[in-house]
Order: structure tokens, then C-alpha cells, then sequence
């Protein structure tokens, strides 16, 4: 058997932990497949007391990660420590001087600087592997990459983000608000302390730039990417768009046009058979269409120790086998620079809920105001009549322009009767279902 590829793993978390895990329980099977074994030979963290559930003794240990990065006996080097700038770049930097190759689950790195270090790695002839940073062990850049080559990408569309589709789920499941479910998922360790990253949409708009570049051949946008969250849906959004025949999830979205790529992130509703629909709880799921296979669905564990650990593997036997590809599917030299379309170009129908004084004439205003942005409505939804309360109003409106929604959304938010600002949600149809 060949000689085995030696691997330095920098970051000892959650992440680097369980894949010095799987590297170590998988041994023989990973040998089999990558025709040589898979050696750890150097880890490096910020502690070295910690109890991290794996035996690291036999390791050589690196207080520097990037010093670990220059002149540990190693041909690759696993990037676990996160962060879009810092010590996670100058290991990456430091492993492309040295010659070595890296493998990284780092989106926000990417995300950042994703084109820079392609051009790096190419120059320094070594591979630049990330697998592990969109959608944990869902094979979905690889898929991109090798199994749809022939296909030209004109949209996807994704859940990238677990922690928000778990607390939509399970707001759907138990009729239970925002909030609520948010400290439960904290609890169960699916939100962090500070879940802000999550659920305001920034982890999927990382993702989402990514899978851009490698689907469409671009240069990494994330400033491109529009980005809102799920912290102004309510329960009885999600009750409503049951009603209506659809349910909201947080989706990232690609589309090339003639003349750029729209990238959004934000809460869609989309219909209830449709496949992105029955990704529930904590998975994620993404679904492409290229112009010969069609349509592909992909959907699995998109994050946690295990399934990202996964990921780390699939990459590093392909290293140890000599499978080499760009790292965003073409040479970083032939990366484009493709315009991002703001989302003010963004056509599509519309949900929109209003609070409202339950009295004459309110709903004559609010129509008055749509016909005067040249928006249509398709249904309205009035549950129930309280003369002089506040109620809930939802209609649906059929296609119209983002700009238009924003300038009736601004203009209906100033009617004496309108009591909260309007809760709108964009709806996704058609081309994914």
C-alpha cells in the first residue's frame, strides 16, 4: 500500500474532534477506498487540557495553528477553526506556501476571500477542498462540481440553514411563536447563545454565495446577496399559509439572468407538495435545475459533528486518490465577474398581513393603494369580525415587482386604521416545484 497522506487538523471543536473521530474509527474503510491510509500526524488548538471525547496524545501538538500550517509533517491541513478572517486564513495561507493542500468547513472564509484562496491554491499547485462548508454532509459540491458538469445551472434554490428550518418546523407542528421555540432550540443545542448568524439569515447568505460561484462560474458575491431573517415570522403566518396551501420556510435562492444573478436569502412561502417543502426539523435541502438533467433534489444533515466530519473525509480521499478539481469548478483565473441584480428587480406574488381596526372603508383604502402601485390582489383572508378591534388581515397578491410591494408595503403602513408595520412574505412558485 502506498504511503499514507498525513493530515494536520487546526481547531478542535465540535467539528475537528469528531472528525479526528471518524478518521480514527473509519481507518480501514477509509484506506480501502483512498488506496493509502489516512494518517493524522499534528493538531493544534487553543487548549490543550480540554476533554474533547478523543485520545490526541500521539499527535503532535501546535500551540500556532498557522506555524502548525508551515512545518508540521503533513500533506494536508484541516481548517476547523471558523472565522472569516484571522487565524483560520493565515492557516490557509500559510498551508498554500508551504505546498500543502487544505480541506475547509469555514463558509464565512469562503464567502470572503473564497476567490482569493482558489487563486492561491492553483498558484501553489495544491487543492483548496470545502465539501464540509455548505450543508454538512450533503454531497452538494461535489454534486455541482463533478455530477452536473455537463449541465449548465440556471437556479437553485435551498434550506442551508438548520436551526431556522427547525424552529419553522416546529412552529408549524405546535402553534407555538418565534421566541418560544427559539429558547428550545438554544436549550437543545441547535441555536448557539448568540443565534444572530442563524436566524437573521447571515450562515445561508455564506452558502448561498457560494454555491453561486460554483453553479454559475462567478466570482463570490456575498455583498450581492440580499439577506433577511426569521425573526418577524409569527405563528399565525405560518397558520395562515397552511390556509393558503403553502408553508415558510428560510430559503436561499440563485437565478441567472441575461444580465446578472439574483441572490436572496429570506423567508419564503413555498407550496406544500413541492420537494424543498417536506424538509423539515433539523435537515437541510437544496434543489437544482440544469438544462439537461432537469430537475435534482438533494436533502440531509446540515450540520453537527457527524455529518460534517463526513464531509472533511469524502474530500481528504479524494486528496489521498489524486482527484483534483477547481475549486469553484473552473480555473479561479476563469471565475466571472457576473453582476448580483438588486432585489428591488425581484417579480414574484406576494403575502402580506396587516393589523387592522376592524371598521368601514379599511379595506377600500388598502385596495385603493395597491391599485395605485398597479398591484393586484388574487385572495384575501378575514378570519373572523370584532368591530372596533385590532384583526388580522392576509391577502395575496398575484405577481408584482419588489419595488412596487416595498412603495404599497410603505404607503399602506401609513393608514390610521393600519395598527402594526405589514408583514410581508414573498412567494415561490412554479420552477422548483
Amino acid at each position: 500500500m502506498s504511503d499514507p497522506l498525513k493530515i494536520a487538523v487546526a481547531g478542535l471543536g465540535t467539528v475537528g474532534a469528531g472528525t479526528v473521530k471518524l478518521l480514527e474509527q473509519q481507518a480501514d474503510l477509509l484506506s480501502l477506498r483512498a488506496g493509502r491510509p489516512l494518517q493524522v500526524t499534528a493538531v493544534s488548538a487553543r487548549s490543550r487540557g480540554r476533554d474533547r471525547g478523543v485520545e490526541l496524545s500521539s499527535f503532535a501538538w501546535h500551540d500556532d495553528a498557522a506555524a502548525m500550517a508551515r512545518e508540521a509533517d503533513a500533506d494536508v491541513v484541516v481548517e476547523l477553526i471558523g472565522g472569516s478572517d484571522g487565524a483560520a486564513r493565515a492557516v490557509c495561507e500559510a498551508a498554500f506556501a508551504a505546498g500543502r493542500h487544505v480541506v475547509t468547513a469555514n463558509k464565512a472564509l469562503l464567502a470572503m476571500h473564497g476567490a482569493a484562496l482558489a487563486r492561491a491554491a492553483e498558484a501553489a499547485g495544491v487543492t483548496l477542498a470545502w465539501e464540509a462548508a455548505v450543508a454538512g454532509g450533503i454531497p452538494v459540491i461535489r454534486t455541482l462540481r463533478e455530477g452536473l458538469a455537463g449541465n449548465r445551472i440556471g437556479r437553485l434554490q435551498g434550506i442551508l440553514n438548520g436551526t431556522c428550518n427547525y424552529i419553522l418546523t416546529t412552529m408549524r407542528e405546535t402553534g407555538r411563536e418565534f421566541g418560544d421555540v427559539l429558547d428550545e432550540a438554544q436549550h437543545l443545542g441547535y441555536a448557539e447563545a448568540d443565534p444572530g448568524f442563524d436566524i437573521d439569515g447571515v450562515d445561508a447568505a455564506h452558502k448561498l454565495a457560494l454555491l453561486s460561484a460554483l453553479a454559475f462560474g462567478a466570482e463570490v458575491d456575498f455583498d450581492g446577496v440580499y439577506v433577511e431573517g426569521i425573526r418577524n415570522i409569527a405563528a399565525m403566518d405560518i397558520e395562515y399559509a397552511g390556509e393558503l396551501g403553502y408553508r415558510i420556510k428560510l430559503l436561499g435562492i440563485a437565478e441567472m439572468n441575461h444580465d446578472g444573478i439574483h441572490q436572496r436569502v429570506h423567508p419564503a412561502m413555498v407550496p406544500a407538495d413541492a420537494p424543498i417543502a417536506a424538509v423539515e426539523g433539523v435537515f437541510n435541502g437544496i434543489v437544482t435545475e440544469g438544462d439537461y438533467v432537469g430537475t435534482t433534489v438533494l436533502e440531509g444533515r446540515g450540520a453537527g459533528a457527524g455529518p460534517t466530519a463526513s464531509a472533511v473525509a469524502g474530500d481528504l480521499v479524494d486528496i489521498a486518490c489524486g482527484r483534483r478539481a477547481p475549486t469553484f469548478g473552473v480555473p479561479a483565473t476563469a471565475l466571472k465577474a457576473i453582476p448580483s441584480l438588486p432585489m428591488d428587480r425581484h417579480v414574484g406574488p406576494y403575502y402580506v398581513r396587516l393589523m387592522v381596526i376592524d371598521k368601514p372603508g379599511v379595506f377600500a383604502d388598502v385596495a385603493a393603494t395597491l391599485r395605485d402601485c398597479e398591484i393586484s390582489f388574487e385572495s384575501v383572508l378575514q378570519r373572523s369580525r370584532a368591530p372596533g378591534d385590532v384583526v388580522p388581515v392576509v391577502l395575496t397578491t398575484h405577481e408584482a415587482s419588489e419595488a412596487s410591494m416595498q412603495r404599497a408595503i410603505a404607503e399602506i403602513e401609513r393608514i390610521e386604521a393600519v395598527r402594526e408595520k405589514p408583514n410581508m412574505i414573498r412567494i415561490e412558485r412554479g420552477a422548483m416545484e
